[in-house]
């Protein structure tokens, strides 16, 4: 940081010459007010502290305001299509699968399918609905006794450990994860894990439809072909283009949602969040360069850290919380969070 009287001698040499270089340009009585705004002018990108990242947060400003907006005003309409496509592929299955299924399949292999099936659909719409409608949880906005290690600007409030602002939803999150547009929500403490096992079931779910539905999707396929024959009617061709479309849906949605859920349960395992996975990636290579090693202060270990996460405290939660719906408030309070407790087990079981 340049000396209060260096900085003021370069003010003064600039507004001499702005009022030199104006003298033979204006009349004099505008000298001064333009030599003035020049002045100001230059004090806006003048700064010690600007470098490459300050300037390239400028230029791309516009556009993270933009997906802001977008993401913002375009929330519901993210959730209005996860609800439409999940519908379409439950009205599916019960009007063209499911008389199939009651008709050609033994008693065992038709219990199986009903019971798994129904199972899995309780479990997607009961975590999608507790996904978005439980805040995420937010920092109080007055410091009482609580230790914060930080200070929004933003937000213009202190920030506990694990907390981060969120651009879209305007204020600071517990333990954010990541805001997500399919829910309109932020991921946060109290809908964390929430989130997870909606992405988890509706994996499975989308697996189990995928991999069960091949060989009527390859037929449906084939016989869509094959439109010239006789018997082929339009009651057949709608069967057929349903079964299609459910099938590659499904296919592509256990992809592509089944790389974020293995994603996510790495980052669970290591007790981290998406926005912390970053910031202890720099700090590792920073103290690399120390021969220091990295140790993340939140994680308790791979077991203790799925057990934190899904509030298991005895075996039978494993049932209870984790296979079946289950509103339990997570571990903690999101504000203060236990350090270094490696040597022992957070929740027994």
């Amino acid at each position: 940081m340049r000396p209060c009287s260096s900085v003021m001698h370069l003010l003064l040499r600039c507004l001499r010459g702005c009022g030199r270089h104006g003298r033979s340009h204006m009349p004099r009585r505008l000298r001064q007010p333009v030599s003035y705004i020049k002045l100001i002018f230059k004090s806006l990108y003048f700064n010690s502290l600007t470098n490459s990242e300050v300037v390239l947060d400028c230029i791309l400003e516009p556009v993270f305001w933009m997906v802001e907006v977008v993401t913002r005003w375009f929330g519901m309409v993210f959730v209005f299509l996860v609800v439409a496509l999940t519908s379409s592929v439950v009205f599916i299955a019960y009007f063209c699968l499911l008389p199939l299924v009651l008709y050609t399949y033994s008693p065992g292999w038709m219990m199986w399918h009903i019971c798994y099936g129904h199972w899995n659909l309780v479990m997607i719409v009961f975590h999608y609905y507790k996904a978005t409608n439980t805040p995420p949880g937010y920092p109080p906005k007055m410091k009482n006794d609580v230790p914060f290690v930080s200070f929004c600007k933003k937000c213009v409030i202190p920030k506990p450990a694990r907390s981060h602002h969120c651009g879209i939803c305007k204020t600071c999150i517990l333990k954010m994860d990541h805001h997500c547009p399919w829910l309109n929500n932020c991921v946060g403490h109290y809908n964390h894990r929430y989130f997870f096992s909606f992405c988890l079931f509706l994996t499975l779910g989308c697996m189990y439809c995928s991999i069960s539905g091949r060989y009527l999707f390859i037929d449906a396929y084939n016989a869509i072909d094959e439109v010239s024959q006789p018997p082929y009617t339009y009651k057949d061709r709608m069967f057929h283009k349903s079964v299609i479309y459910m099938w590659v849906l499904t296919s592509t949605v256990a992809v592509a949602l089944g790389g974020l859920t293995l994603w996510h349960a790495v980052l669970i395992t290591r007790g981290e969040t998406s926005i912390e996975r970053h910031i202890n990636n720099k700090e590792a290579k920073r103290l690399a360069k120390r021969g220091r090693v990295y140790r993340n202060p939140f994680s308790y270990g791979k077991l203790n850290n799925w057990k934190v996460f899904f509030g298991v405290e005895k075996r039978s939660h494993w049932l209870t919380r984790v296979l079946l719906p289950s509103g339990h408030t997570p571990y903690g309070d999101g504000l203060t969070w236990d350090i270094y407790p490696f040597k022992k087990d957070m929740m027994p079981v």
